[in-house]
């Protein structure tokens, strides 16, 4: 399997945070540019989705409900079923960040790009990308609070004020100016993906050096690294399997299913990791470390699926035959409806 280099580029970015982490009025800029970054990353998705398809999106209601129940519903009640691993794979601490992590909202960038590789349906996915990330800057928070108690110190009324001002104002602004800026950002697509790829790596290394400072990364050792990796494992190939047969069970068709599968098994660093520093403070770091793994592990099992998808059958990603034999059989279409 082909190692991708944004992969590495996080690795050593963790690499760097642990020898060299900003320091005093170091950590102060390093902080202030990430936060500057991931605002302008959700400026650029406001400006990027089309108030149309958004409206489009929203006719397709069945699809975007299954994947906010995935992310918002399954998600948590797995992540709290791994309670009971605490402590034979898991520490509390590291628990945590695993429930956090079931807690956040879906990725887009990346939905998007493995639902077009596997043939599936796109416009479905950049809604269902987009709704599920102006939903968790709400409902991520909230279930923090409920889930977690007070173990996201940092959640308050001004914490959930801090968020929706980082990511939501962002976004609302570039649905604002996308009719004067719409145009240039669609064609620069390679802009969005290297300010997202860069604003997560600037979070990183903030989260990553301020855990250093503090002294938090003592607590983590190998054996509890590896039990976490294995616990994820588990976690993404119960979600993959549930929204594959799922979206089969509820009559979605392929192309519907894929962007299911895609959306809704995933989560987004680019958004967890902000609300993580709100939310945790200066034991971010160590609550990121599970979305963070997840996030790699999540990219590389994706892209093979995507892969092998992209190989099916022209026909079996289409619905018009049967649904046009179902029509067309005497008495049939009735009797189903």
């Amino acid at each position: 399997m082909p190692i991708d280099p944004y992969i590495l580029l996080l690795l050593g970015t963790v690499g760097l945070a642990a020898l060299l982490p900003a320091r005093g009025t170091g950590a102060d800029v390093a902080s202030g540019a990430s936060t500057a970054a991931i605002a302008f990353l959700f400026f650029l998705y406001g400006a990027r989705l089309s108030t149309r398809e958004a409206m489009d999106g929203l006719r397709h209601w069945r699809l975007h409900v299954t994947v906010l129940a995935c992310t918002f519903l399954v998600f948590p009640l797995l992540g709290l079923a791994a309670r009971g691993l605490v402590p034979v794979l898991l520490t509390h601490p590291l628990y945590q960040g695993l429930l956090f992590l079931t807690l956040v909202p879906s990725t887009i960038q990346s939905s998007i790009a493995f639902t077009s590789m596997a043939r599936g349906n796109v416009p479905a996915a950049i809604c269902a990308g987009s709704f599920s990330s102006l939903v968790g800057i709400v409902i991520t928070p909230l279930l923090a609070a409920a889930l977690l108690g007070s173990s996201a110190g940092g959640f308050s009324p001004d914490s959930l004020v801090e968020i929706v001002l980082q990511l939501l104002v962002p976004f609302l602004a570039g649905q604002v100016l996308r009719r004067w800026i719409g145009h240039f950002v669609a064609r620069h697509k390679k802009v969005l993906g290297l300010v997202d790829r860069g604003s997560i790596l600037l979070v990183v290394y903030t989260a990553f050096s301020e855990g250093m400072v503090q002294g938090i990364w003592h607590q983590v050792s190998a054996i509890r690294l590896g039990g976490l990796l294995v616990v994820e494992a588990v976690l993404l190939a119960v979600m993959l399997t549930l929204t594959w047969y799922g979206g089969k069970a509820l009559r979605f068709n392929r192309e519907d299913r894929i962007a299911i599968q895609f959306a809704g098994s995933k989560k987004s660093l680019a958004s967890g990791l902000p609300m993580a520093s709100v939310l945790f403070g200066a034991h971010a770091s160590l609550a990121v470390l599970p979305l963070m793994l997840f996030h790699q592990m999540q990219l590389m099992v994706c892209a093979v699926i995507a892969k092998r998808r992209s190989h099916d059958p022209v026909e079996d990603l289409t619905p018009a035959p049967p649904a046009a034999t179902s029509r067309t059989a005497v008495g049939t279409g009735s009797r189903s409806r």
